[in-house]
Parts: structure tokens; sequence; C-alpha cells
């Protein structure tokens, strides 16, 4: 498996990933942006697309931040430089950005987030600034400079009056300008600043690395639910206290042991993580399909050579048990035995499954009916 540029992924993941930037020339030979301006203008006045305008300097205010969406005229209104337009999740409304995603299967799909666009005018920018995430910032039109390095936290100095956390008396260590198809990746907490040299969209494809408080909360939540979880304490083996304030040893590892029982379990971990992992961003993007299909007219059409795809806004993972095979669907779990459970990793390799691929697993009454659901409920169409 190589990246786009041609380095192996395993001498990228050995050497580059969360150690340290790296630029790549030439990653998307011929890029052309998938996007005009106008286009993401006209998705950030959409209600369901999550958009931002960034000011660097309004009225004497040092980088102000707007959120979408946008009435169309506000875009007339903003000054002719000095200005930056972001349209998050560009990957769920553009089949052909989805598509981008498929170069980075060299990470795990649970890491994945989505792809964010930015468009600005010569001198737009977001300021100097940190990540808290992994990111690869492809430049899809125009050239945009970008000055980096020096590793930060949060306590490093902000710039005041803005709801940006802008960093202040910040240096960087290098200075690259991409163009067309050149891309950077950066890992969690480098600086960077990036200003436009001419009208540009940048495409920065993100990767996702949740909280120890979102896992534990996650996890402690998904517990919570189990069946289980009602069952109340008992001690039959009470005995009479010395002191009835005293809470005894005996009852502590008692808890501890009930505890951990529970939030060691490799099977619930997994099916917690499957689920927690494959939740969607933005769950309105799974719509029903409409018409419904019959499981018949989807073997049908498989047979006839169309190919299965991802919903843009749906994410598939799976996990191999010794038995069974779960296979997690925007935060749901089927649970795959015997040759079923082939389909799991079929699915879950890339966006787009050929029909010719799985056709034959369409044949079998449960699967045919399990590939027919996850259409008829959004989270795969046929093409």
């Amino acid at each position: 498996m190589k990246l786009p540029g041609g380095m192996a992924a395993d001498e990228f993941l050995r050497n580059y990933w969360q150690k340290k930037p790296l630029v790549i020339r030439q990653a998307f030979p011929g890029m052309g942006s998938p996007v005009s301006a106008d286009e993401l203008a006209g998705l950030a006045c959409e209600e369901a697309v999550e958009s931002r305008i960034v000011i660097e300097n309004d009225k004497g205010k040092p980088w102000q931040l707007y959120n979408g969406p946008f009435d169309p005229e506000r875009f007339s209104q903003l000054p002719e430089s000095h200005w930056t337009l972001l349209v998050q999740g560009l990957d769920h409304w553009v089949p052909d950005v989805a598509d981008l995603l498929e170069h980075f299967r060299f990470v795990p799909n649970w890491r994945l987030d989505d792809i964010m666009a930015s468009y600005a005018p010569i001198g737009g920018s977001v300021g100097p600034h940190f990540d808290q995430y992994d990111v690869f910032l492809l430049q899809a039109q125009g050239h945009r400079r970008w000055t980096f390095g020096g590793q930060c936290d949060e306590t490093a100095s902000r710039v005041e009056g803005t709801p940006l956390r802008i960093l202040s008396d910040w240096q960087g260590a290098e200075t690259v300008t991409l163009a067309p198809g050149d891309m950077l990746y950066l890992p969690p907490g480098i600086g960077h600043h990036g200003v436009a040299e001419d009208d540009c969209i940048t495409l920065s494809v993100g990767f996702r690395a949740p909280t120890i408080d979102d896992l534990l909360t996650g996890f402690s939540d998904y517990l919570c639910n189990q069946p289980d979880a009602g069952a109340h304490l008992s001690d039959p083996d009470l005995q009479c206290p010395d002191n009835p304030g005293a809470i005894s040893t005996d009852v502590i590892l008692r808890l501890q042991e009930l505890i951990a029982r529970r939030m060691t379990d490799p099977r619930q971990i997994a099916l917690w993580f499957g689920q927690f992992s494959t939740a969607p961003k933005n769950p309105d993007m799974i719509v029903p399909a409409e018409p419904a299909l019959t499981a018949d007219e989807t073997r049908e059409q498989l047979a006839g050579g169309a190919a299965l795809r991802w919903n843009e806004g749906s994410r598939f993972a799976y996990h191999e048990f010794d038995d069974e095979t779960a296979l997690f669907v925007d935060g749901e779990q089927f649970i795959l035995r015997g040759e079923a459970r082939a389909l799991g990793p079929l699915l879950c390799r890339g966006n787009r499954t050929q029909g010719s691929a799985i056709a034959g697993f369409a044949q079998d009454p449960a699967l045919g009916g399990l590939i027919n659901t996850l259409i008829n409920q959004g989270h795969l169409y046929l093409e």
C-alpha cells in the first residue's frame, strides 16, 4: 500500500505519522478542484451544511468568526482579500470528494473523519494555530504558502479579542508553497499558518482522535444500556459491622470486581467501540431509499453489474471474533457467522464494492435481506 505520491505506507507510518511533517509534491498529479468557489458558497447557504467565514481584520477586530448558513448576499459584502470560507464535511455532499478518501485507506476507517474545503482570495487565512488531530492539506486550486513547525500545547499564548484560538508570538521552522496536487501532512500539535497567494482552494483530510473523556463516557453509557444494568447490588452474606458508618474493605473489593468485570470484557469493548467509532457525523445524511427496493430487485441489479457504494455520510467497520464477525454500520452492529463472515471485510474495504464481488452473497436469503436493508435504510446505494 502506498501514499499518494508513491511513498510506501509502512515507511510513512513508521517515520512520519504523529511524529513529523511531510511535504509531498504532486501527490495528485494534474489535480483540479472537484468544486468551485461558487459551489462552496452555495453549499455554505444550505441549512444542513456546516460552514464558517473567517475575516482577518473585521472593522478593527482581529480574526472574527461567522457561522453559516449564510445568505447569498453575505458574499458580496466580504472584503476583497484576507478572508476564508470553510465548508466542513465536503465529502458528505460531493461524491468526487468522497472518492479522495480511498487514497488514505492506509489508516483504519475508524480514524478517518472528513474532508474540509477552504476557499480564500489572496491573503486569506485562518491564522497561525495548531490542531489536535492528524491532517493532510491537499492543494486543489491556486497556491497557498504554509509556514509550520514547533510543538504547541494549551499553554501557548493566544491572540485576544477573537473567538478563534490564534497563536501569538509563534514562529514556524519551515515555509513551503503548495501548488495544485501538492500535499502537506501535519501531526497533532504542530503549529501552522497557511496564507493564500491567489484565489485558492485547499482540501483538509482530517483524522479523528477521541479524547479519553469521550472513550470513558461513551463506554460507560453503553454499559448502562445493557440488559443487566438495572440489577441491584446484593449482599446476602452481610455481617454486623463494628461501626455502621464504616465502608468495609470487602465492599470495596466487591465493587472493584463488579466494575472490572464489565470494564475489561474484550467482547463488550469491541462491540461498543465498533458502534461508537462508526456513528455518523451527520445523521441527517442517512436518508431511507425512495422508493424502497425489494431483495429481488437488489439481486437483479447486482447481477447486472451495478456497484454498491457507501452513502457519503456513512461509516463502515468490522471486528473479527473467534467464531463470528461483527459488522458496524453507522453506529449499528450486525453479527455474521459461517460463510457470511466474509461479507464484513468486503463491505468495509472501500466505499465502492463491485456487484460481481457481492452478487453471490445477495443470493443467500438472509444476506440478501441484510444488503437490501442497508440500501433501504440509506447506508448503501446502487451505482
